[in-house]
């Protein structure tokens, strides 16, 4: 029987499998959005990044009645639907038909 050390071909190559691992485990995490009763919901920075718009744009939104949004004490949140549903209605197809 031979002596792993952490030198090892076979040390290494688990020791990188596990850092692998970690890496992919800390993104599922990070971008992880919990299901509450079949909804997923947003924080402003995800819907920030989602419209690529800044924090100022996203408030305006709100106070316009723009975007629906859920309060509760100081934190704000958003169903991911009622964002889709919106860009939906807004959509504007640039096939129309010119004669």
């Amino acid at each position: 029987m031979d002596l792993l050390t952490n030198d090892t071909e076979e040390i290494i190559a688990h020791q990188e499998m596990i850092t692998q691992l970690r890496k992919r485990i800390e993104v599922i995490l990070k971008n992880y959005r919990p299901v509450m009763n079949g909804e997923i919901y947003l924080s402003s920075e995800d819907v920030c990044k989602l419209l690529h718009i800044s924090k100022r744009t996203l408030q305006q939104y709100r106070d316009d009645n723009i975007l629906p949004f859920i309060q509760i004490g100081g934190k704000i949140i958003y169903k991911e639907k009622d964002i889709l549903t919106i860009l939906e209605q807004n959509y504007i197809s640039n096939n129309t038909n010119r004669i």
